[in-house]
């Protein structure tokens, strides 16, 4: 399950603050499919780089399993991704001298 309580996310861009979460809460069951849709630059990239530990709130609470992800170290997060945490990114990022099947297999293979 994911549990998002009053998260937010800020970055600094010269001299201005950016808001790119302000204040999400959301609860995804396990099984559950959710779209996440907006306007470009509404935060979805944001949202989904914390969802998958790739980034980290600068406020709020994200807990993942029942784990506070805010208590987790660098080793535990990667952890997590390789065994609990899929992505398909737009674009695929496969090794083009490898089958489909090849690419699937090589974090497979990283994961043990």
């Amino acid at each position: 399950m994911i549990q998002l309580k009053n998260l937010s996310r800020e970055f600094q861009v010269g001299n201005q603050v950016v808001h790119a979460l302000d204040s999400v809460d959301l609860v995804i069951s396990e099984g559950e499919y959710v779209s996440i849709m907006g306007v470009s630059g509404c935060g979805k990239t944001t949202l989904l780089n914390i969802l998958g530990l790739l980034d980290t709130p600068s406020s709020g609470d994200y807990v993942l399993s029942g784990i506070d992800t805010s208590e987790m170290n660098d080793d535990e997060m990667a952890q997590i991704r390789s065994t609990k945490i899929g992505f398909v990114f737009q674009s695929f990022h496969l090794i083009p001298r490898l089958t489909a099947a090849d690419n699937i297999e090589i974090p497979m293979i990283l994961a043990g």
